[in-house]
């Protein structure tokens, strides 16, 4: 699969090393992408020199993704640095550097708490894709992959009512660009991640994983490649669709093992 080679990708959220959105940066890389990736903190520019390549060839950048003026930095700075920009992966969400929010019942939700679960899962992706889709129509092309969750569009977890409200808001989303851009040569999907093993899971989601039909959790690469074949022109007939990577967890009833 040659699809993404040349083109110009866009990461977000790609911060952490041992996550979904710098493993999918780097197998953009690795498949001939020229990628640019982002976070909120100063580490991205770490995670750039991982990717490796030079100038022209992949870019950093710091940024909150729920400030329009941010976003357009964002852009702007990519696309001066490595041209108009051909794939998007909104991944940036869930959570975010120095701030912990505890799940918690939606009826103990502050509005404080509701904002920022939204903010930073969607309104974040929606400023991203407004920013990027005006010249992605001008062109004709375009890959938009929205990293929403099983949880929100498939399943519900108590405590988790913001993040599977704002989840479901991206493929709702999705399915929404999806008819929009079609025409224009864009397509628009998402994916939807299990239990996946990442520095930000916990101790029962590792074991949860253990109790999918797989086995085990999955990992960020596992991920990674949905990512980058959705952004490849060979996925030029796939759009407005949810990508489950679950290892099978949603398609079971039982989540332990029958005697």
């Amino acid at each position: 699969m040659t699809g993404v080679a040349g083109r110009i990708a866009l990461v977000t959220g790609a911060g952490n090393p041992n996550a979904i959105g710098f493993a999918t940066a780097r197998l953009l890389r690795e498949a001939g992408a020229r990628v640019a990736i982002t976070s909120t903190t100063e580490r991205i520019h770490t995670r750039r020199k991982e990717l490796g390549g030079g100038d022209g060839e992949t870019f950093a950048m710091p940024a909150d993704l729920t400030r329009v003026d941010e976003v357009a930095a964002l852009v702007a700075a990519t696309e001066k640095a490595l041209g108009p920009i051909d794939i998007l992966v909104n991944n940036a969400g869930m959570v975010q550097v120095g701030r912990d929010e505890p799940s918690r019942p939606l009826h103990e939700t502050s509005d404080e708490g509701w904002r920022y679960g939204i903010d930073i899962n969607l309104t974040s992706s929606f400023l991203v894709t407004r920013a990027v889709l005006g010249g992605m129509m001008q062109r004709g092309y375009g890959r938009i992959v929205q990293m929403s969750s099983v949880t929100g569009p498939v399943v519900g977890i108590p405590g988790s009512g913001v993040y599977a409200a704002a989840k479901a808001g991206m493929l709702g989303m999705t399915r929404a660009l999806a008819i929009e851009a079609g025409p224009h040569g864009i397509t628009v999907n998402a994916i939807g991640p299990g239990w996946i093993h990442t520095d930000s899971s916990s101790g029962n989601e590792v074991v949860a994983g253990r109790h999918t039909p797989a086995g085990r959790a999955g990992t960020p690469e596992e991920v990674g490649h949905v990512a980058v074949f959705l952004a490849s022109e060979e996925a030029s007939y796939v759009t407005g669709q949810l990508i489950v990577v679950d290892g099978g967890n949603t398609i079971q009833e039982y989540k332990v093992a029958l005697d």
